[in-house]
């Protein structure tokens, strides 16, 4: 989507093959990505004004949400190392979408999807025409997308239901997901796929603060359009804590991590890299739909959960061999886990069901 003029080939040589994720829970996504990119902002502005007053380099360790992205050592005249950042761009915006963790908003998303895969080109991405000779894909149709057409379209992604779980009735599978999600997180599944993460403000603004050129920005003009992610949208909607932050329960990191080694590299079969971002890389897999978004990987080319965990390399490979050393009952746990997180009916009223439970009969449970 980037190539001028565009390529027909499908050879991997100009192209990714790509599985596409799920779009569930997004606008969540979206607005936890903005306050860790606030995050790490705020520490590089920090290792910068002191190092400015010190007049020596200042080196600071960077964190945002306790996820760890490196270190960063800001100089004197205002420039900084950005070597040590590791799992996000040195720019340190978190872009939580693509496979690569290239795309900063669901409205970027949305610009590039209308004009890649639909040919509708979008007013604020490439001006509007003044002429008739202004019709930038010359197909008679000049205009095709203005700023409200984007803005409805983002807000309808950023409102669709958070995924859940479904608890079994049968006692006995309940159990057996309770073990499985412990093991999950002891043999260190949990260090990238994060179970939880809070949202300390609700309200999902439109349009994003760290879009680049060819997005809408604030500083556009547009009004934003805002709603509250715990309040409205599609059900189930995340769980509110008493203090008024929400629990985005993705099971993710939103950070890039190498997948191959030596041995394993199964997700090293692309030669072209996307937004410089290497081919070894990809953005931690959100779990949270991973019983209802089979298959897996990429390419969409792993069938099952268990040939999924076995394909992680590089940085996954010590929680992939502490899987795959487990008894086979301790590995079925984990998937029964693993399947127990869905994508649940439109209009669920919340995110953990009992399994088969008539929608007005659901009472909350604790995770």
């Amino acid at each position: 989507q980037v190539r001028d003029p565009v390529t027909d080939s499908v050879s991997g040589d100009f192209s990714g093959e790509r599985n596409t994720p799920g779009l569930m829970g997004s606008g969540a996504i979206e607005m936890l990505a903005r306050e860790m990119t606030v995050e790490l902002h705020a520490l590089r502005a920090q290792a910068s004004a002191e190092a400015e007053r010190s007049g020596e380099p200042v080196a600071r360790d960077l964190a945002a949400k306790g996820v760890d992205f490196g270190r960063l050592t800001a100089r004197p005249d205002g420039t900084s190392d950005t070597r040590g950042i590791q799992g996000v761009d040195a720019d340190l915006i978190i872009r939580p979408f693509h496979q690569k963790g290239v795309v900063v908003s669901l409205r970027e998303f949305t610009v590039n999807a209308f004009n890649h895969h639909h040919g509708m080109e979008a007013i604020e991405r490439f001006g509007k025409a003044r002429t008739g000779m202004d019709d930038f894909d010359e197909d008679g149709v000049p205009d095709e997308l203005t700023i409200g057409d984007i803005t409805v379209a983002t807000i309808f992604q950023a409102s669709l239901a958070v995924p859940g779980q479904v608890v079994p009735r049968d006692s006995r599978r309940a159990r057996a997901i309770e073990r499985g999600k412990a093991t999950f997180e002891v043999i260190g599944c949990a260090d990238c796929h994060r179970p939880a993460m809070l949202l300390d403000h609700a309200v999902f603004s439109e349009p994003g603060p760290f879009n680049s050129p060819g997005t809408l920005r604030p500083e556009d003009g547009s009004r934003p359009v805002t709603f509250d992610l715990g309040s409205q949208g599609s059900l189930p909607r995340p769980e509110r804590q008493p203090d008024g932050r929400l629990v985005i329960r993705a099971y993710t990191d939103l950070k890039r991590h190498d997948l191959c080694d030596a041995e394993i590299h199964h997700f090293c079969n692309e030669s072209l890299e996307q937004n410089s971002v290497s081919t070894r890389e990809f953005l931690t897999k959100r779990l949270w739909d991973a019983g209802t978004s089979a298959p897996y990987g990429h390419r969409g080319d792993l069938t099952t959960l268990t040939e999924a965990i076995r394909a992680h390399g590089g940085e996954g490979r010590p929680a992939r061999d502490a899987f795959v050393d487990l008894e086979a009952q301790q590995r079925g746990e984990v998937v029964e886990f693993l399947k127990s997180l869905q994508v649940l009916p439109d209009g669920t009223p919340r995110p953990i069901v009992r399994e088969n439970e008539p929608a007005g009969k659901q009472k909350r449970m604790q995770p």
